[in-house]
């Protein structure tokens, strides 16, 4: 992350963000999908807090009638949001986004006055969403349920004490193959782009994401993919546009929706849950195989937030603790498709018979090799090599 006292800066798109079906739209990490050009940088705000309007806090009282949640689509199963008004009452709105910047550029623009209570930005940059005033403090005593949560998951470098933010669902990114072309096993971020170049040229699909395509050159030569480092970041150019983007057929940040089901491609980018769909909705799931690669790859978390200025902080700290029971976890898990950190899932996943649970839950030893990003102002020239690598690549 920036240093704390920088002004908030996010990459702002440049076109509208198309309407996403279910299966593409549950999250979308560095999405800058829209820009076509360079990037623009918008310094959002000053610092030390951009809120105009007094912080509402959450006393415990009761609820209020409604509850607005503005999110990644389709992010929350329905089953736990009609129980929750059910339940206790207030009746849910939901609205979604397609990146954190879309997320961040309305609360800045509405000054505390959204009407959004609920949030659910990407870990990465809660900092900096914290220190300009866009976020509310959590009353934890209104979060009982966060004990529900598994330990792994709180405490993370951007809200050490979870004072802002809890755990909504978590990831990683890998690869899928198809193993009746590619007939070797490929268990790196250094055979991936091997194969890229040889079996799979002209068949590799990589994420459209700057994120994942700068990160995966990093992760292969096991180097800190958030080196501000110029030097490391021009031979990283060199290589993703010289060498490796002549064989790019397409950038798909879903080819679990139509690249794996259809067999459009035989080298695929891909985060976990996505994959996962794929290989549930192919007719022929023994054809791919699924690569969490080494030495290292990412992890990525998105997080309750509660919106500076909600108009409904009792609802927001009921919904949050809500969706953070043994039930409500479960449930949205299930929907998802993604680990969404509570406590011993894993087991009772397995018990309920949930299709490969393997693409969900990951060992100790797996995680100890995810690495989270950081915000930093090499920013703008990842998103370079991204334009650059697209154009190089004509796909």
């Amino acid at each position: 992350m920036t240093e704390s006292r920088n002004p908030l800066r996010i990459i702002a798109p440049q076109e509208a963000v198309p309407t996403i079906a279910r299966e593409l739209s549950r999250r979308r990490f560095l999405s800058v999908a829209a820009i076509t050009g360079g990037a623009a940088v918008l310094a959002a705000c000053a610092p030390g807090g951009s809120s105009s309007s007094p912080e509402t806090q959450a006393t415990g009282g009761a609820l209020e009638s409604s509850l607005s949640i503005y999110t990644w689509g389709d992010y929350d199963s329905p089953d736990v949001v009609s129980a929750f008004t059910a339940d206790l009452g207030p009746k849910v709105t939901l609205d979604s986004y397609s990146s954190n910047e879309e997320l961040i550029a309305k609360l800045i623009a509405a000054k505390g006055t959204s009407g959004y209570d609920i949030v659910v930005p990407t870990g990465v940059f809660i900092p900096q969403m914290i220190e300009n005033g866009l976020l509310m403090k959590f009353n934890k005593d209104l979060l009982p349920n966060m004990a529900n949560m598994a330990p792994a998951y709180l405490g993370r470098a951007w809200d050490p004490t979870n004072d802002y933010s809890v755990c909504k669902a978590w990831g990683t990114t890998g690869f899928v193959y198809d193993k009746t072309v590619i007939t070797r096993e490929l268990t790196t971020w250094g055979d991936f782009f091997d194969a890229a170049q040889n079996e799979a040229s002209g068949r590799t699909a990589m994420s459209d994401d700057p994120a994942g395509i700068v990160g995966s050159y990093f992760w292969a030569n096991d180097l800190d993919w958030n080196t501000e480092d110029p030097e490391q970041l021009e031979a990283c150019r060199d290589y993703m546009v010289n060498t490796i983007a002549p064989h790019i057929s397409a950038f798909d940040s879903y080819p679990g929706t139509n690249a794996i089901p259809q067999g459009t491609q035989v080298l695929m980018q891909a985060w976990n849950g996505d994959a996962r769909l794929g290989l549930m909705e192919s007719s022929d799931p023994d054809r791919w195989q699924w690569v969490l690669p080494g030495p290292v790859t990412e992890l990525w978390m998105d997080n309750w937030a509660i919106a500076a200025g909600a108009p409904n902080p009792e609802a927001a700290h009921a919904f949050i603790n809500f969706s953070m029971s043994p039930e409500s976890l479960f449930l949205n898990l299930d929907y998802i498709g993604y680990n969404v950190g509570g406590k011993d899932m894993e087991q009772e996943a397995i018990d309920a018979g949930l299709a490969l649970p393997e693409l969900i839950f990951f060992t100790d030893e797996q995680l100890e090799n995810m690495h989270e990003q950081v915000l930093n102002d090499s920013q703008t020239v990842r998103v370079e090599i991204w334009n650059e690598m697209k154009a190089a690549a004509g796909a």
